[in-house]
């Protein structure tokens, strides 16, 4: 039998909604982990870094969403918002396997986005949560713990200007 852990809509609110420093934290703010770029490091270094972290650590990016030239193109005034997406297919086939509800994590997300101020932020689901609150086999958690150290080093990467 298969637990059902954090409700698959807050994934689609991830990115819509952040609350970022200064303002009132929300269950969505809860649900996510969000770090600044570094001092001197642009939203395009951010980007460039995440790309050669992820394939240092064999994840493939598998999509990217400039939202925020989407909604230009409607008309719509939009601070930079684009999504990242990054998968290692092999373990996405596992965790499948075992539980289809995964499908709705997948692939990882990696936000980058400007706050009302400007301020540029990396931003993704906390898999944390996502790990506790799922009744994984312990060689699945391994896995899961991998996912989530490899998003968080690419976050990490990426915020840093890291090469």
């Amino acid at each position: 039998m298969h637990r059902h852990f954090l409700p698959s809509f807050l994934l689609c609110f991830c990115f819509a909604l952040p609350a970022f420093a200064g303002s009132p934290a929300s269950p969505v703010d809860s649900s996510v982990i969000k770090m600044p770029l570094a001092q001197g490091v642009s939203m395009d270094d951010a980007v460039q870094s995440m790309k050669l972290r992820a394939n240092a650590l064999n994840f493939k990016l598998v999509g990217d969403l400039p939202l925020y030239k989407q909604l230009e193109a409607m008309g719509l005034k939009s601070k930079r918002v684009e999504i990242y997406q990054f998968c290692d297919a092999a373990i996405a086939q596992k965790m499948l396997s075992y539980d289809i509800n995964f499908s709705a994590y997948l692939p990882c997300r990696i936000a980058l986005i400007q706050d009302q101020d400007g301020k540029p932020w990396l931003i993704t689901l906390d898999l944390n949560k996502v790990i506790r609150g799922a009744d994984l086999p312990p060689e699945l958690k391994k896995l899961a713990v991998k996912v989530r150290n490899t998003i968080n080093s690419i976050m990490e990467a990426g915020a840093n200007g890291e090469l």
